[in-house]
This record gives C-alpha cells, structure tokens and sequence, in this order.
C-alpha cells in the first residue's frame, strides 16, 4: 500500500478497488476513512489525450486541504516503480481553478490549452476546453 503522511496525525493513502488492462481505481483514504476517488489510465491515445491518464475527485466536505495534490503525489510513485511509467498526461478544464491549481502544484508542464473536438465524448458533456499537462516520472 502506498502512503503518505499529510500531517503529523493524519495518513492518506490510496485502496485499490478496481484493475484491468486498461486502468486501475483506487479510493483515496485519509485515517481509514475514504475522501474521494482516483484512476490511472495506462494507455495514450488521441481519445485519452483530452481525458487524461490520471482522473481524481475529492468528496466535497475534503476540498480545501491538497489531498488531490497528495492522492496524485502517491499515484505517480506507483505509476513510476509499479507499472515502469516514465511520464502521464493530465487534462484539466480551465474553469476547474482547484485542479489547476492541484496541477501546477505539482509542477506539471502546461503542454496547451486545446479545443476538445466535436465530436469527443468530454465535448457532449459540455468540456470544450482543455489544460493538457505532462508530467515526468
């Protein structure tokens, strides 16, 4: 299990409760208790380039506190010694400011910022527009 401990009396740390061979899920946990949610994407395609290869969320009562930034810390060190991943791509929309900020955070590189196709499925949901982000592992 990874973990990382966000405070002197709290641990946060990622459960998995899904895997196949496209991605894994994981809830994100801090002292047992499960705060959001979060997936790894291993594949890279034209598709996957407006979704991202890593999506989180935090339940709305945990906002305000960077376990998405410490959720993201966790999974790129599984990304990186589990699964040999080298770099991930991370899309935010650029009205989600606490993803933007989670991203920057974390010192990714702003790769552009893109129109999402017509007819991409993020496009029917009414996300327009991208923040593409690269990360090195």
């Amino acid at each position: 299990m990874f973990k990382s401990r966000v405070s002197l009396t709290n641990t946060l740390y990622l459960q998995e409760i899904y895997v196949d061979d496209k991605s894994i899920d994981f809830y994100i946990c801090l002292n047992e208790k499960r705060i959001g949610k979060i997936d790894l994407r291993f594949t890279m395609d034209d598709d996957m380039y407006y979704f991202g290869q890593v999506g989180y969320s935090i339940d709305q009562r945990y906002r305000g506190h960077n376990y998405a930034y410490y959720a993201c810390q966790i999974l790129f060190q599984l990304a990186r010694d589990k699964y040999k991943m080298h770099s991930l791509i991370i899309t935010c929309s650029p009205n989600n400011i606490a993803s933007l900020k989670t991203l920057q955070k974390l010192k990714g590189t702003l790769l552009e910022k893109v129109r999402v196709p017509i007819h991409h499925e993020l496009f029917r949901r009414n996300e327009t527009e991208k923040y593409i982000f690269a990360f090195k592992l």
